[in-house]
């Protein structure tokens, strides 16, 4: 498969981050490995997605506080960033929510197709009339040629940058205008951008708790979006799903990593672990 006809992924995971550990890095990192030895997909952008203050955890940190560990902790990567929109909102927002939001920006700022997973290439782009022959390529008229992989994965790269992948200054918190003008945008509709939810196989088991997630959300969740999933302490993630009637429903749709390196991933957890030297002391906060 060529650049261009690859899925291009942007990885997303959301929780307290209470505080950020060097485990969810790895998770990020793994997550890529994998989803690109597949050959069929392309990551393009991560992002960390801290929890709103009104999220109910006992010792939950400051959104303010976290957003600044969360910088430290990702400062040094060229590809994943923190996004604080959910700490942003009046109140807390469900994971289905979180998902929605950075699928529908997308939408409007990079004019790619951001498509579910069970219907590739038939989500349309917002502003779209869908009565009208969608323009192939570009929304300028003046540009003719087509475009390369390489101006493809720029352009979606720097409306990353811009938009979802904002990196707040760490005194002070500005977060970016989502209608502000930001130019004329290309329109691509030959490739396919998708965001997946990246978590750990603890989360994965939790629904399976009766009542715990609501089930329309999860039909979203796992359905329409899809879950890359790294396991933890050698989590039997089949045993799991086989426990969930929407997780074996949609089971194809939940791609577990598998690797040949030997991580200790329940250092994943805010409660067991911090980020040496980037956070300065222990914040284990439960």
């Amino acid at each position: 498969m060529t650049e261009t006809t690859k899925t291009h992924v942007i990885l997303l995971a959301c929780g307290s981050f209470n505080p950020i550990t060097k485990g969810h890095i790895q998770m990020f990192e793994r997550a890529r490995d994998y989803l690109h030895k597949t050959g069929r997909f392309i990551v393009i952008g991560g992002i960390v997605s801290p929890v709103h203050d009104s999220y109910g955890k006992q010792g939950l940190v400051s959104s303010r506080h976290r957003l600044i560990m969360c910088q430290l902790a990702v400062q040094n990567s060229d590809w994943i960033r923190v996004d604080p929109w959910e700490c942003y909102q009046d109140t807390w927002q469900t994971t289905c929510s979180v998902l929605e939001h950075h699928r529908d920006l997308m939408k409007r700022v990079t004019g790619c197709i951001l498509s579910n997973v069970n219907t590739p290439s038939m989500t349309p782009v917002i502003g779209q009339p869908q009565n009208e022959t969608p323009q192939p390529i570009y929304q300028n008229s003046n540009v003719s040629t087509k475009p390369t992989a390489a101006k493809i994965l720029g352009k979606v790269g720097e409306s990353l940058s811009r938009i979802c992948c904002v990196r707040p200054p760490v005194e002070r918190f500005t977060f970016v205008d989502e209608n502000a003008n930001l130019g004329t945008v290309m329109r691509y509709e030959e490739i396919e951008l998708r965001i997946l939810l990246l978590c750990g196989s603890d989360l994965l088991e939790s629904f399976c708790i009766p009542g715990l997630w609501n089930e329309a959300d999860m039909e979203v969740i796992v359905g329409d979006f899809g879950i890359v999933v790294v396991p933890r302490d050698a989590a039997d993630t089949d045993r799991i799903m086989n426990h969930s009637s929407i997780l074996r429903k949609y089971k194809n749709n939940i791609m577990v990593v598998k690797d040949d390196i030997n991580h200790p991933m329940s250092v994943v957890s805010s409660t067991k672990s911090s980020l040496p030297r980037v956070l300065t002391r222990n914040h284990i906060l439960g």
